[in-house]
């Protein structure tokens, strides 16, 4: 790792925005760094969205949920792998470093999701938090719009699950036992590796395995249930923690487990293979070879029904390491089917319930 290497930042550039034809390049002269004014580090900016809807409905058969709802586009988590880096080239920022320093901030999600529980055209349906980036990400503590949006959830007893990696959603567990108590909610944590040398790189600014683990142990005891997503899995890099990951989990009371094989679409694929090569060179070139090998020798995929799964050797090796862990470690395996018949069009309460 270089000594300029940007500790706390998962990319360490702006890859180029493939929608805009006008490029900022640093002037060989006046931007040199000056020890008299040093390049500040960088900081985190949140700018105000107010879209007009807020319920995504994405048309895939590959993802596990209809409905979602992302209160923040833009992560500050700063994973090298996420997906959602290439959403962010919408909003004319990069993929790289804006996508985890620039936050979009939707201040009117709450309002939006109770106008859409109030049209009456709305079917109840189980609404996902972070089906793109994290509900719990560190601007959370500071807006507290996914709060507010499990607040509307159970005005409404309309059911939701979650998935974090931040033990931030600890500070909801009310919020989370009264939904849990009428089968409106599930919570599923994501865990890629319980290596920390490894998370700190891959996923800078969030909280250790061991602190999920706690988070998974303390919600279970709750009442809430929960699951696991060892996602995703990166051939040659996390893959071998596969069996030991579903064992924590199991033991801290997961009630399923699920995962993904990376793969790197977009402007992932620069921003990956530069993080790989600065922080594992030793192993970049197999971890490259072996991602290619899941996704028909490319480093990106498309394509339904692989895109998420992978094939090959890699893939299959994978798909069975995951299903014999689960099988030994969580073998009831099953998250609860949420409900919907509870669901009140208006903010009517039965006093008895």
């Amino acid at each position: 790792m270089t000594n300029d290497y940007l500790k706390g930042r998962g990319a360490q550039f702006n890859v180029p925005n493939r929608f805009q034809a006008l490029r900022i390049e640093p002037d060989s002269e006046q931007d040199v760094p000056d020890d008299d004014f040093p390049e500040p580090a960088v900081k985190t900016q949140f700018y105000e969205d107010n879209p007009k809807q807020i319920v995504s409905r994405p048309n895939s058969p590959d993802i596990g949920f209809v409905a979602s709802v992302n209160p923040y586009m833009g992560c500050e988590h700063g994973c090298i792998y996420c997906y959602a880096r290439n959403s962010h080239e919408y909003w004319g920022f990069s993929a790289g470093l804006d996508f985890e320093s620039k936050i979009m901030v939707k201040k009117n999600a709450p309002a939006l999701l109770e106008k859409e529980f109030l049209s009456k055209n709305y079917q109840p349906e189980v609404i996902h938090l972070s089906g793109n980036t994290d509900c719990y990400q560190p601007a959370e503590r500071r807006f507290k719009l996914t709060r507010q949006l499990l607040e509307r959830c159970l005005m409404y007893r309309n059911p939701v699950s979650i998935l974090t990696k931040n033990a931030l959603v600890l500070r909801d567990k009310d919020i989370l036992q009264q939904l849990a108590a009428q089968n409106l909610v599930m919570v599923l944590i994501s865990i890629t590796t319980l290596d920390d040398r490894l998370r700190q790189a891959m996923e800078p600014r969030t909280v250790t395995a061991q602190r999920r683990l706690q988070v998974m142990a303390e919600l279970t005891k709750a009442g809430i249930p929960v699951g696991v997503m060892t996602a995703p899995i990166i051939p040659g890099l996390n893959d071998q923690e596969i069996p030991k990951l579903i064992e924590a989990a199991g033991k801290h009371g997961a009630r399923w487990a699920g995962y993904t094989i990376v793969r790197l679409n977009g402007a992932i694929e620069p921003l990956f293979e530069d993080w790989i090569r600065k922080n594992y060179p030793d192993r970049a070139d197999k971890v490259l070879s072996q991602i290619r090998e899941c996704h028909g020798g490319q480093l990106h995929d498309s394509r339904f029904g692989t895109r998420m799964s992978g094939e090959g050797r890699f893939a299959e090796q994978i798909r069975q390491l995951h299903h014999l862990a689960l099988k030994k470690y969580i073998p009831d395996h099953a998250l609860p089917k949420l409900d919907t018949s509870r669901f009140l069009r208006k903010r009517q309460f039965n006093l008895f319930d």
